[in-house]
């Protein structure tokens, strides 16, 4: 079937029913998960060359970049969504640019923001063409339209202006002011008007961007497995890794998965905690990848780095995705002692155990425990 050229770029109903993520949304997905693949592997690489703490600082850094990029173009998706051939042409301009962001990204750990500024600047211009777009078709949303499309270009000269300045090596306090401004553009913007975003569409978004990070978890599964079956005498421990890694995968997204997330977004007052709290759930799911692939390179010998800080790198990000989503998931369906009595006690166990030997395989358990603790108290209607 032949799309249309061009047609008006209308708002979505909001309580549209069975409404469900296109296939170019997925592949707009995937692609940036390219770039989550790339922030994640050169964590790893950090870590096991014996530079931690810098890892983790640009780690966070080129996250929130491509996070921030993604959830920017969900949510207009999710309130405006023609899919003719322009809108079509727009978002691969926006896939592309995170091909470029991705290519970045290991220059960022370097403290060299050429290409992901470069990346960045071009997905922004497809959305703001975007939002322009909007503007003409959706008279009653004009003023949002207008301040998104007028406020995100110039937070983008203010990104270009940084890069011509400092030739791309920005100095952190810089990049922060930078993401303040860009973290102001929605908030300004839907003063004058709420998008109408899609409940059930954006929690069916995050929730398969989440599958699809989870995947970084069971690739290092995977290369522990290899790893064990190629070796002529692999670690034992490395069987710790498999079980460990395998345990939290699996109750992570059982545990995400556990409840409708669609109902709590009532509005923008819990849609904003709940869609830019993500920015934990998915970095740590990523970060948890890089740990477990850092725990295998540690047992063959082949890290630069302590126990006590690679296994830091598997129980600190269990514990921050944990905590994240008690805070922005659990609690705004039942804020009630009886969930965060077993989510702050996995927390503190999984702090004590970082300190004990194998705690991969320790923080799979503990997982296990408080996904039946949990569960033994969630109504069977609230599962998805």
């Amino acid at each position: 079937m032949i799309r249309p050229l061009i047609r008006p770029l209308a708002p979505r109903d909001p309580h549209e029913e069975h409404r469900t993520a296109s296939p170019l949304e997925l592949f707009t997905d995937l692609c940036y998960v390219v770039a989550i693949a790339q922030g994640a592997l050169t964590l790893e690489h950090e870590i096991a060359a014996g530079h931690p703490a810098h890892g983790l600082i640009w780690f966070s850094v080129s996250f929130f970049a491509i996070f921030w990029a993604w959830l920017n173009f969900v949510w207009f998706n999710s309130a405006y969504d023609s899919d003719d051939t322009i809108s079509r042409l727009l978002t691969l301009l926006q896939i592309f640019g995170s091909l470029v962001l991705a290519a970045g990204v290991p220059k960022i750990f370097e403290e060299d923001f050429t290409l992901g500024i470069i990346g960045y600047v071009i997905m922004r211009i497809g959305l703001v063409l975007m939002w322009l777009r909007a503007s003409a078709g959706h008279p009653e949303r004009r003023r949002t339209a207008l301040r998104y499309a007028y406020g995100l270009i110039a937070v983008q000269a203010g990104w270009v202006a940084a890069l011509l300045v400092t030739g791309g090596h920005l100095p952190l306090w810089l990049f922060i002011v930078g993401v303040a401004l860009d973290f102001g553009v929605p908030f300004y913007a839907e003063l004058a008007g709420t998008t109408p975003w899609h409940p059930h569409h954006i929690a069916e978004r995050y929730g398969l961007m989440f599958i699809i990070v989870l995947g970084e978890m069971i690739l290092s599964v995977t290369l522990a497995l290899r790893v064990a079956f190629d070796e002529k005498d692999p670690p034992m421990e490395l069987w710790f890794v498999v079980a460990g890694g395998v345990l939290v995968t699996f109750c992570a997204w059982w545990l995400y998965f556990s409840r409708d997330n669609s109902s709590i977004l009532t509005g923008n007052d819990v849609g904003y905690v709940w869609g830019f709290g993500h920015y934990v759930i998915f970095g740590s799911a990523a970060a948890i990848g890089a740990g477990l692939a850092v725990r295998i390179a540690y047992y063959g010998d082949h890290a630069e780095v302590s126990d006590l800080v690679s296994s830091a790198f598997v129980t600190g990000p269990v514990a921050a995705f944990l905590l994240m989503l008690w805070v922005i998931c659990v609690r705004l369906h039942d804020p009630s002692l009886r969930t965060a009595i077993p989510f702050v006690a996995a927390v503190i166990a999984l702090v004590a155990v970082t300190f004990v030997p194998y705690s991969e395989l320790w923080a799979g358990v503990i997982f296990v425990i408080l996904l039946v603790a949990v569960l033994r108290r969630t109504p069977v209607s609230a599962s998805a």
